[in-house]
């Protein structure tokens, strides 16, 4: 007994110094940075759509494809995409793949030697390291970027799988925001690109196929890129900035005091705050992590709707029906804390009608939350409540 509570102890320790070492290493890497710069958006909503329009792109690249997924996959939707880019490889296009370690722990060995051999150049980014052993799991790179031929950028919530094609039946319909960007703007995606590829691998050698001249686009974006900090206070920003209304969609919501404490005033000060969350958790713990801000703001007047048709994985952020926020942070605390993000800012009421239109559709297909319905839970959740609220920052 005594030496299983010694080894549990240490284990604690250890865990402990690794997370404080951890970081204190990621102090080193820049934390938040803005880019502005204008650009041409069009808005994705649907995977198919997303799928098809991307394939498209690759298929017509001359140049270059540089890709970045948080999650890719060798299931039917994976080997297409490999299919494609083998191709593209071997007519002399090159071809970077990078994706995160334990997001794409799934990757078949056989799947990356067949990229490799038909001269697909992939990697892994963030891989687990030591003596970091912890706190490297749990640094992720969340980041979703396309960028062909340094013309056509793509960023925002879909990644590569099976799942995100609504091809799943656990999951159903997939609902996710993403951005095809043309113009001037690409070039802060192809500058990130190089950055992540950079931190794992030998950097590319740049050439102007990179960087082409272009034309600048109508809409003023912003890129919010961020290393385990930063997103919180650009969100409680806007949140503290609004006068009309707050939309937020997330698959979770756990989002610590500082962006909990700013969305409560604003619902005092008469602002009218809604939240669209999906009915299913993907992850477990996390709807009983999110259960003490929820019932907050519903007592405090703020609305939440629970999305039916499927799984709502989609990240945004609308304000006064002005300024709208897509890109793949969530609204909890591992993105805020932890994940590498990048978000688009932009002020397009063109776009953003396409935005609205979407979500007026998805609150349609959602259910409100009822506060007595959210209070009256079973034992087992009130007791694990409190533990998954301690555990949140790693959910």
């Amino acid at each position: 007994m005594r030496f299983v509570l010694a080894l549990i102890l240490a284990i604690i320790i250890w865990i402990a110094i690794d997370l404080i070492l951890g970081s204190q290493k990621r102090r080193h890497v820049p934390s938040s940075s803005k880019l502005t710069m204008h650009g041409n958006i069009e808005f994705i909503a649907d995977g198919e759509d997303f799928f098809e329009m991307l394939l498209e792109d690759v298929d017509k690249a001359n140049q270059h494809i540089h890709m970045m997924f948080y999650i890719f996959r060798d299931d039917e939707t994976g080997k297409k995409f490999i299919h494609n880019l083998c191709q593209k490889a071997s007519s002399g296009v090159s071809v970077y793949v990078l994706a995160d370690y334990v997001g794409s722990h799934g990757l078949k060995k056989s799947t990356i030697e067949q990229m490799t051999s038909c001269g697909v150049h992939f990697s892994f980014s963030r891989k687990i390291q030591l003596p970091f052993l912890f706190s490297s799991i749990n640094n992720r790179n969340h980041r979703k970027i396309t960028v062909i031929d340094g013309k056509i950028g793509y960023v925002g919530g879909f990644n590569v799988g099976d799942e995100y094609a609504g091809r799943k039946p656990k999951f159903g319909y997939w609902r996710d925001y993403h951005l095809r960007v043309t113009g001037e703007a690409v070039k802060g995606l192809q500058e990130q690109f190089l950055i992540d590829w950079k931190a794992d691998n030998t950097p590319l050698e740049e050439d102007e196929t990179f960087y082409p001249t272009l034309p600048k686009g109508e809409t003023e974006m912003k890129y919010h890129i961020t290393n385990g900090s930063g997103v919180k206070e650009s969100f409680a920003d806007y949140i503290n900035k609004a006068t009309t209304s707050i939309i937020i969609g997330s698959p979770y919501f756990i989002p610590g005091h500082m962006v909990q404490d700013s969305l409560v005033r604003a619902i005092r000060r008469g602002v009218s705050v809604k939240l669209i969350l999906p009915m299913r958790a993907d992850h477990p713990l996390v709807k009983e992590a999110s259960y003490h801000y929820l019932v907050e703001l519903l007592e405090e007047g703020g609305e939440v709707y629970q999305y039916m048709n499927g799984f709502y994985h989609a990240k945004v952020m609308i304000v006064d029906n002005r300024i709208c926020d897509i890109g793949t942070a969530n609204f909890d605390k591992r993105s805020f804390h932890i994940n590498s993000e990048i978000n688009c800012i932009f002020e397009s009421s063109e776009v953003l009608s396409q935005v609205m239109e979407v979500i007026n559709s998805d609150f349609i297909q959602s259910e409100r939350l009822d506060l007595a319905r959210l209070k009256k839970r079973t034992i087992s959740n009130k007791f694990i409540s409190p533990f998954a609220r301690l555990l949140s920052p790693f959910l």
